[in-house]
């Protein structure tokens, strides 16, 4: 596994990449200080893992992640920063993962081996995709076609399934893990066990009921989260 670190500052580099370096899955591991930087190592070495801080010299790294998305080929990105309230922005570039300073070996390794997990199980490029371009919904005599990215929650009672988009409800009968497949699962997350969110629809997050949180959509529901699910649900999106 080749690695890349981008980040400004040489002792964040030097630490991160110690740590990396104890994980017996990786090769070589190459640093970069800005987006140009690291764009052209991108292209040049074709790492399979991205460590990325957020703030970088007159840049962020945003700028970096919204360039891997258009690439055919995107490398398994980790935000490596010391700010904790990009979570939801990071997922919405497709980041896997998203870890906070100061670095804990721990995690890192547990980052690594989640990333080796996903890349390992990936089929070829001309396999069929796992995950759909667009979800088929069956309401009456129609079909619809909703593109995932448009989902801001799906909730289950029984055998229907209810998809909530920003202004619109569809039913459907099926289960929400069979649904759940066919999803991102860089996007979406369940917050109970009958309910799953869309991570870029979050609006504002508020402290809930014994210790637990209540997000808020963008089309404003609002939904808790379990608190068997709290633990995960802060992992996700950098609240740790």
């Amino acid at each position: 596994m080749h690695v890349l670190i981008v980040d400004d500052e040489p002792l964040a580099r030097e630490e991160l990449s110690y740590l990396v370096e104890q994980h017996k899955q990786v090769k070589t591991i190459a640093t970069a200080e800005s987006v140009d930087e690291a764009m052209s190592q991108i292209m040049d070495e074709k790492p399979d893992v991205i460590f990325l801080d957020i703030q970088l010299m007159g840049e962020t790294g945003f700028d970096l992640a919204e360039k891997l998305v258009k690439l055919k080929k995107s490398p398994y990105l980790i935000f490596a920063t010391a700010f904790n309230h990009y979570g939801v922005e990071a997922f919405s570039v497709n980041a896997r993962d998203y870890i906070l300073k100061p670095f804990e070996e721990k995690k890192i390794l547990l980052a690594l081996d989640k990333a080796v997990g996903e890349l390992d199980s990936k089929e070829p490029e001309s396999s069929v995709q796992q995950t759909v371009d667009a979800i088929p919904v069956y309401v009456e005599d129609r079909i619809f076609l909703i593109d995932p990215a448009e989902i801001y929650a799906v909730s289950v009672e029984g055998r229907i399934l209810t998809i909530v988009t920003k202004d619109k409800q569809y039913e459907m009968t099926g289960t929400l893990n069979h649904l759940s497949g066919k999803l991102p699962s860089q996007l979406f997350f369940k917050t109970h066990r009958s309910f799953m969110i869309n991570l870029t629809k979050i609006k504002e997050i508020q402290p809930w009921f014994n210790h637990t949180l209540q997000v808020t959509l963008l089309n404003d529901l609002k939904v808790p989260i379990s608190r068997s699910y709290m633990k995960n649900f802060k992992e996700k999106i950098g609240l740790d």
